[in-house]
């Protein structure tokens, strides 16, 4: 049965988000630095279908994103994934996408914010980074709106600083269409590595259904929300994507590591460059925010089922907000990002974002016509296009990913073992 939240209970969490609250926490998840970084791999994978593997990441995400909506909308309580595996296919697969996100979005958490310091201070990329998460988690500890209304801000400024790259792209000298042509150098799996490189630029959507809890009316709220901050990403990111390729080409393209700000000099506007690295920063830290805030609700859902520690579950009784699992959340990034270099260790959260989603729409696929299922093609191909991405990662990041989730599948089975008989 459906786990209503009341303003009333002070163990539940307080719904204060509308649809545009939600629709922009979900674009500030999803444009993030990804998109400043993320072509030019995607350009050595694919080559000059780089295009077409955009497409096929967004088919992806939009059955993920369907099959997610439908279940917040059923399900509107903290945790999204897991929760929606509890309640539908059982609790080691709610457990198995809970353990998944937390760990390895508490990694992305310190690596995006190396991110954030990488281009706000590359010296000091260490200080800034625990800086950033220190103030983020403040902002949250004050409660959802604030958070809410610090993204609002991030994303008008990141969304302008790409309006501009784009405008400067194909308005300035050596931008030329012939580079877009689709030529016969790549292959079928290259495609399909540059999908699920891009695939990630995505993923930023299962926040609104994290938030699940937070949001008032959920649903029609979460249903509208998803979808619409899915369609705006990829509007964005498609036009970016063009936008670079007529002025660097694949193959250029796939030799930078900063593509944007080669693109804009390259287009003859070497004075952006600086605002395209602030944009990159401020873009990392909306994603950084919008990571927290995920990361604490998973926590908060799996605390009050006794997966962590109880302590965990508490709600501020002023604020409204998971206090006790965003202070802990803080710290163990705060720790990582001043002490470990993850940005080489993270394979492992891709993999298990994508194990995530496959759980998600299996879940999807159990729903019935009165719960107003998706139509049996959108789970089906969700769940085949995420395991088919998974193992198109790297071999290094596959065996850390699928080891993670053994170690979580292994203390599950040890807990369930140390339970008294009923």
């Amino acid at each position: 049965m459906t786990r209503q939240a009341s303003t009333n209970d002070p163990g539940r969490l307080q719904r204060r988000l509308g649809l545009s609250d939600a629709v922009v926490i979900g674009l500030g998840s999803m444009i993030g630095a990804g998109i400043f970084a993320a072509l030019a791999p995607a350009a050595s994978a694919a080559s000059s279908w780089v295009l077409p593997a955009l497409a096929i990441a967004a088919v992806v995400a939009y059955c993920n994103a369907t099959s997610s909506a439908r279940l917040a909308a059923r399900y509107p309580a903290s945790g999204g994934t897991y929760v929606y595996g509890r309640e539908r296919l059982g609790g080691f697969w709610g457990y198995l996408a809970g353990w998944g996100f937390v760990v390895g979005k508490t990694a992305s958490c310190a690596a995006m914010a190396l991110t954030v310091g990488a281009y706000a201070w590359p010296g000091h990329a260490r200080v800034v980074a625990v800086a950033a998460v220190a103030v983020l988690t403040a902002v949250n500890y004050v409660g959802i709106k604030k958070s809410a209304g610090l993204t609002w801000v991030i994303v008008i400024v990141v969304v302008a600083v790409l309006a501009v790259v784009v405008a400067v792209c194909l308005t300035g000298q050596g931008a030329d269409v012939a580079r877009l042509e689709l030529s016969g150098d790549a292959t079928g799996w290259g495609v399909l590595r540059a999908a699920g490189l891009l695939f990630f630029a995505f993923a930023g959507y299962a926040r609104i259904a994290t938030l699940g809890e937070e949001v008032r009316d959920p649903d029609r709220t979460i249903p509208r929300a998803i979808p619409l901050a899915l369609a705006i990403t990829l509007i964005i990111y498609a036009a970016v994507a063009v936008a670079v390729l007529m002025v660097l080409g694949p193959a250029r393209l796939a030799g930078v590591t900063a593509p944007l700000a080669d693109a804009v000099r390259t287009a003859g506007v070497p004075g952006l460059v600086a605002v395209v690295r602030v944009g990159a920063a401020i873009s990392a830290l909306g994603s950084l925010l919008a990571l927290i805030l995920g990361v604490s609700r998973t926590t908060l859902a799996m605390a009050r089922d006794r997966h962590l520690p109880r302590a965990l579950a508490a709600v501020h009784l002023r604020y409204g907000g998971p206090h006790h699992a965003e202070l802990a959340v803080g710290v163990v990034v705060v720790l990582l990002a001043a002490t470990v270099d993850v940005r080489g260790a993270i394979g492992f959260s891709s993999f298990a974002v994508l194990v995530y989603y496959a759980i998600a729409n299996a879940s999807a696929w159990t729903l019935t016509a009165a719960e107003r299922r998706p139509p049996r093609a959108v789970p089906v191909l969700g769940l085949g296009g995420c395991l088919l991405l998974a193992f198109t990662l790297p071999v290094s990041s596959v065996i850390a990913g699928a080891g993670v989730l053994a170690l979580g599948a292994a203390a599950y089975g040890i807990r369930a073992g140390l339970k008294p008989a009923s």
